[in-house]
């Protein structure tokens, strides 16, 4: 059966600013129905890396937490460490962005709370036994929440294809050693370069696989087990995951931790089809937009919510002097702008997995 994805466009006029159509558009497609009254909600979002401009306006975020605390929920906008060194690695650097990038309880009237801790480590463990991963490693504060809302800024992805909702949510939600697992196919290793002799990894290790040599940390790979929490550990940054997954495999994980967050939980999912850049707002930069701006998509449904973007982004007009007009191969606009990925493995595999489905039917709210 075909999932229901309600859909507005940006046209707007007196009494019918993106504000207040945003709001129709939560209101018509059902997420009232989920029933707020009394619970936690975490409303996953990416709060933007510093010199990148194309992550979401906090606007949306203020509309949406105040039409949740009107229905008697308590929500908190949330997202995990990054594993990369950058801006977010740990919670502080982390909400000092947030706050940076208008995320903050002044502008939006909720408060930000980093789903796996100061330093990446405070997670919760969910078996699913899936194909690739057994148990997932979500952001405790995540996994505590009554509710999972999906608020992301839908675009392109050097490595998916597409940055939607399963990719929000499942790279999203995962604590830094999840986020390693996802990546990796083997285990981390030491930069010696950069490793300051502190030993703070090797008293947290519980395999006792780390040990100090010529007075550098050393981590032996026999009794490694992968978990990673030696790379949330190590604030130099001198633990690095291989990053040596297969693309498919990489996209195959994300959907798995996807089913690790929303399984059993009621969850609902916004994406924002605008400012449509070439890459991830993980990046401190963006590109202008690959084709013109489309509109606001809304369902139950993540798999479906993230094929009707694709579709309709495959379907746009695209901008002049974009990556996509130098690069244009096809129809699928989409695997133009990053040659090598297949936007459609994670869709196939988490329709395969019980995440939703492919099949979707389209309702526009506008005349």
């Amino acid at each position: 059966m075909a999932s229901k994805v309600y859909f507005t466009n940006l046209n707007t006029g007196h009494g019918a600013n993106l504000l207040t159509k945003f709001e129709k558009l939560i209101t018509q497609a059902g997420m009232d129905d989920i029933g707020f009254d009394n619970k936690f909600i975490a409303v996953k979002v990416h709060f933007g890396e510093p010199g990148n401009m194309s992550y979401l306006r906090p606007n949306y975020a203020k509309v949406l937490c105040d039409h949740i605390k009107a229905l008697k929920g308590r929500p908190f906008l949330t997202d995990c460490n990054t594993l990369y060194p950058g801006s977010r690695k740990n919670a502080l650097e982390h909400i000092d962005t947030a706050y940076t990038n208008g995320y903050n309880p002044f502008a939006t009237g909720c408060h930000v709370i980093i789903g796996d801790g100061l330093k990446g480590t405070d997670e919760t463990l969910v078996k699913i036994n899936g194909k690739n991963v057994k148990e997932a490693k979500i952001g405790h504060a995540i996994m505590d929440a009554d509710v999972v809302i999906s608020l992301n800024h839908f675009k392109g992805h050097v490595a998916l294809g597409i940055g939607g909702a399963i990719k929000n949510i499942g790279m999203g939600c995962g604590s830094r050693a999840g986020k390693m697992e996802m990546h990796s196919a083997g285990k981390p290793h030491v930069v010696t370069s950069k490793c300051k002799g502190c030993f703070t990894c090797m008293n947290g290790c519980a395999q006792n696989a780390i040990s100090a040599v010529n007075k550098k940390a050393f981590i032996d790979l026999g009794k490694c087990v992968g978990c990673g929490r030696c790379i949330g550990m190590c604030q130099f940054d001198a633990i690095e995951a291989a990053n040596d997954e297969t693309l498919q495999i990489l996209s195959e994980k994300i959907a798995e931790y996807a089913f690790a967050v929303l399984n059993g939980r009621p969850n609902f999912h916004i994406s924002f089809v605008m400012d449509i850049s070439p890459y991830c707002d993980c990046h401190n930069f963006n590109d202008i937009p690959i084709v013109n701006d489309i509109g606001i998509f809304a369902s139950f449904d993540p798999v479906a919510l993230d094929k009707a973007c694709a579709d309709a982004v495959n379907a746009g007009e695209q901008v002049d002097g974009s990556i996509l007009a130098k690069n244009k191969k096809s129809t699928d606009n989409i695997t133009s702008v990053n040659p090598r990925t297949d936007w459609k493995i994670c869709l196939k595999y988490a329709e395969e997995i019980g995440l939703g489905s492919m099949e979707y039917e389209l309702i526009k709210l506008d005349k």
